[in-house]
């Protein structure tokens, strides 16, 4: 491996370690003891919470915001792509070149609509009056990451570059709000598990 690629690993490791703690943190702590009497699946609440609950009809900042939940979605699509890719180019994988253009047009896509955020973020009265320097900058990162790789793609020679400003992302992760990526599932878990025990979740229909 070259410098680049133990400075990534080293970053990612670190920010893997962090986040591992904090996650460990919330289970030890443990749920607080609930005295109601179960009367649901807390199984299927748990598969729901991460399913059927994610949808925008069931949720209401997402149906009354629709083009802002779309963008959201292309730009998470874009940073897990993102890091499939960055695990491709780390093991130095070599895919044609029609695949290669398709996936920086991806990333480029999730960018744009990271980008299209962030501007809301900025123009929209009340995002910016409950924004803080931790929005912007986790934006800003994420955004930076999908198209400085999308770049690093079409043009090999900024590998390098790429790589030590994901390892910058990586070092920041844990400590800015980027961490809800660990966050959330233990969130959805106590959701499932919530609203499962007083059978609320799977919402029933007819």
């Amino acid at each position: 491996m070259l410098y680049f690629h133990w400075i990534l690993l080293a970053a990612f490791l670190l920010c893997l370690l962090q986040l591992g703690v904090r996650v460990a943190k919330i289970f030890r702590a443990g749920a607080p003891k609930d005295y109601s009497a179960p009367i649901g699946d807390k199984k299927k609440a748990i598969g729901y919470s991460f399913t059927g609950a994610m949808s925008p009809k069931h949720k209401e900042s997402a149906y009354l915001h629709l083009p802002t939940y779309a963008a959201g979605i292309f730009y998470h699509m874009g940073t897990f792509f993102g890091l499939l890719w960055l695990i491709i180019l780390f093991t130095n994988l070599i895919l044609p070149a029609i695949v290669i253009q398709i996936s920086a047009i991806f990333l480029f896509v999730g960018a744009a609509a990271g980008l299209g955020i962030l501007i809301k973020r900025i123009v929209a009265p009340k995002m910016r009056q409950l924004s803080n320097a931790d929005d912007f900058i986790s934006n800003l990162l994420v955004t930076g990451f999908q198209a400085f790789l999308g770049i690093a793609l079409l043009m090999p020679q900024y590998v390098p570059q790429m790589m030590i400003y994901t390892a910058i992302l990586f070092l920041y992760l844990p400590v800015g709000k980027l961490r809800h990526c660990a966050y959330f599932f233990a969130a959805r878990l106590h959701l499932g598990y919530f609203f499962g025990h007083r059978g609320v979740w799977p919402v029933k229909h007819g």
